[in-house]
């Protein structure tokens, strides 16, 4: 198992295409010339975050509208955060499952019916953590194993939803890098380079790196981090789901095929078990099914 280790570069560099750093087309980021410590950027980060928390419930509201003729968005929110409430599952995740799961059959009494749920895929590779159950421990279970790996006592979890990576779980980073990378949209990040390119990443010195834009490096210096590592959760088809990264206090060397190999099989594992868990919201999306059909 190999990871790509990136060469560090001075700010200004420019590579050419195709060599480490380069980025060619990447959508500029809105954010990336403000200092994160100003309150001007605090304020556009936050409202950020409030428009795409807002876009991938919207869409399932737009969705729900259409298909049950309801007489609005609010009462598709209704039924939304009713049936997340009953099934305890995030409104943000039952919407984003809701947006891409199949239409239900016309006039079906049930969204999927007969869906058998079967067995939780195994997790040996969080077998020192406890064997976790739940979606948030399995997520807090992967990123303890990660940070064990590579030595590192700062990191976070991220979940795709909505085309974008969202930050699911974190230790050890404070509230500017969380609210910064609550959402990352742009390829300008570790994290996203590593989920588009579907392979672990080591930026060795974030400080000389140009794998990030100058925004989002500021938010990950003034937390503490120097350098990172960052392992997709690739499913069995090759998608990306998610992705774990470490944040380590000085700059990092190689990581050794030992710790690669660790991380690939946890980031594959860990995989296995988001697509699992997914597809256990069968019970959820049928009492939202028969919630919407009544109203007709």
């Amino acid at each position: 198992m190999t990871a790509y280790q990136e060469t560090p570069a001075k700010r200004g560099a420019t590579a050419s295409e195709g060599e480490a750093g380069s980025r060619p087309d990447a959508p500029e980021d809105p954010y990336a010339h403000h200092d994160p410590r100003e309150p001007e950027d605090a304020c556009a980060v936050e409202e950020r975050n409030q428009r795409l928390a807002h876009a991938g419930i919207a869409r399932a509201e737009d969705l729900l509208v259409a298909r049950y003729r309801l007489s609005s968005r609010q009462e598709a929110f209704d039924l939304l955060r009713r049936t997340s409430q009953r099934f305890n599952i995030k409104l943000h995740t039952l919407a984003d499952v809701a947006a891409q799961a199949p239409a239900p059959a016309p006039d079906a009494r049930s969204w999927m019916p007969g869906r058998p749920r079967g067995t939780a895929p195994a997790l040996p590779a969080l077998s020192g953590e406890g064997q976790p159950a739940g979606h948030g421990a399995v997520l807090m279970g992967a990123l303890h194993r990660a940070l064990h790996v590579t030595g590192a006592r700062m990191g976070n979890v991220q979940l795709v939803e909505n085309g974008m990576l969202r930050l699911e779980k974190h230790t050890g980073l404070n509230k500017r890098f969380t609210d910064y990378f609550a959402f990352v949209e742009a390829s300008t990040t570790a994290c996203a380079r590593a989920a588009r390119e579907a392979r672990q990443l080591t930026v060795k010195d974030i400080a000389a790196s140009d794998t990030f834009d100058e925004g989002s490096r500021q938010a990950i210096l003034q937390t503490g981090s120097r350098a990172c590592h960052s392992v997709p959760l690739v499913s069995p088809n090759g998608a990306v789901v998610g992705m774990i990264s470490s944040h380590h206090e000085s700059t990092l060397g190689d990581l050794t095929e030992t710790q690669l190999n660790a991380l690939h099989d946890l980031g594959g594992q860990v995989a296995r078990w988001l697509i699992w868990h997914r597809g256990t919201v069968s019970g959820a999306l049928n009492h939202l099914h028969a919630l919407a059909t009544s109203r007709r």
